[in-house]
């Protein structure tokens, strides 16, 4: 809890430091890049540092959690943060690296505000920091706990026992451990860290969703071949390593499972809606459903370019065959006339998705993953007939954008 003295001067800087957030974020990582390289060579996304998006989704963060600290005292302000726990978690985050992130973060709000920033308001969000990255220290601590590992001690080598083309551009990875015995067990919906070391010799990190259930001896990702905005190629640093490179017998350093996108332990009503690569972390779901809870009322929504373009669909098709009370609906921008139903419970429409005229019990929990645009118009479909905002979980590939919006 922000202390009392704290609580106006946050309050009544609130919109400065919001509407400065950008440049403040912008500084904040030129700095600490400057004086340690190494952190965006080897730690960092340098792809989400030169489009901006991590520069984005640190300043939603910030203000929302300011935001709760001010407006609403009663809240566990670090309720916005274990999405970020987790993500730190399968970087290896250590709770030593949190002072020199706060020492750039300050430094680069008093440059930004300059006369503004007096030493009370200076003292009040320092405050507001430390406050946020002892949350963040506490949570990834209880995550490291949980997974029986020393802080940052997340990393292993992974063998690719198995590699399948799953569509025009995104191909599986089967992983093992190379001593045979059998990885460790995961939540459906998590996922893991993958590092490759590329050609300039900087070790990259990009999360891949586990794609399949767990209980099973090895682990299997779904990696898309990321495009620049033009479709041209390459773009996607890990993606297009692993698209060209990784092959049967070669050695990866994985991490850990990590990931807060956990099923409910009832029988409620589901739907798992996905559009592109989104896919991965609900046909984990979907394979454990069909091992665990068969008879679960499960309703398949998903959206892609093509048939073509669809990773895993004929399986997911066989996955909800195992489950007597589901149905499928897919939905694609071309070619969807083209497409056998492949099964009594599978609908295929032409176009964007459309969850408004689905059956589904007001009961029903929702997972939803894919684009941000697609993400957003499906909740607010779903909130508009009723369900309750607690009920929409989401999971966002990459730097987690929906609280800077």
């Amino acid at each position: 809890m922000l202390s009392a003295p704290s609580v106006p001067i946050v309050r009544a800087t609130l919109p400065a430091v919001g509407a400065s957030l950008g440049a403040i974020t912008e500084l904040f990582y030129r700095r600490l890049f400057e004086e340690h390289p190494d952190l965006l060579r080897n730690l960092f996304n340098r792809a989400n540092q030169a489009n901006g998006a991590q520069r984005q989704a640190l300043a939603g963060a910030v203000a929302a959690f300011a935001t709760v600290l001010v407006e609403r005292p009663g809240e566990r302000p670090d309720a916005v943060l274990g999405r970020i726990a987790h993500k730190h978690a399968s970087l290896g985050v250590t709770a030593d690296q949190y002072p020199v992130v706060g020492r750039h973060l300050m430094g680069a709000v008093a440059e930004v505000l300059g006369d503004a920033v007096t030493p009370e308001v200076a003292a009040a969000w320092d405050e507001v920091y430390w406050l946020m990255a002892n949350a963040l220290i506490a949570l990834e601590a209880r995550l490291y706990t949980e997974a029986r590992v020393e802080d940052g001690q997340v990393w292993h080598e992974m063998e690719i026992a198995e590699r399948t083309e799953e569509s025009l551009d995104a191909a599986s990875f089967v992983l093992r451990r190379p001593d045979g015995l059998p990885t460790e067990p995961f939540t459906p919906g998590q996922y893991v860290s993958v590092q490759v070391e590329l050609p300039d010799g900087a070790r990259q990190i990009r999360q891949y969703s586990l794609s399949s259930a767990p209980g099973h001896k090895t682990w299997r990702i779904t990696v898309k071949r990321e495009r620049s905005a033009d479709g041209s190629l390459p773009e996607g640093e890990v993606s297009t390593w692993l698209h060209t490179h990784a092959r049967p017998g070669h050695v990866l350093r994985v991490s850990l499972p990590f990931g807060d996108l956990v099923l409910p332990q009832d029988d409620s009503p589901l739907l798992l809606a996905s559009a592109g690569i989104g896919i991965t972390p609900l046909l984990s779901m979907l394979d454990h459903l069909g091992d665990v809870s068969p008879h679960r009322p499960v309703t398949v929504v998903h959206a892609d370019r093509s048939p073509a373009h669809h990773a895993h669909r004929d399986e997911q098709a066989e996955l909800a065959d195992r489950l007597p009370h589901s149905t499928v609906h897919l939905w694609y921008e071309a070619g969807a006339e083209a497409v056998e139903a492949g099964g009594s419970r599978v609908r295929v429409r032409e176009g964007r998705a459309d969850v408004s005229g689905l059956v589904l019990p007001q009961d029903t929990t929702a997972y939803l993953c894919g684009p941000l645009p697609f993400m957003r118009a499906v909740r607010g479909d779903l909130l508009a007939r009723g369900l309750s905002p607690a009920a929409v979980h989401y999971e966002v590939f990459g730097p987690d954008l929906w609280l800077g919006n």
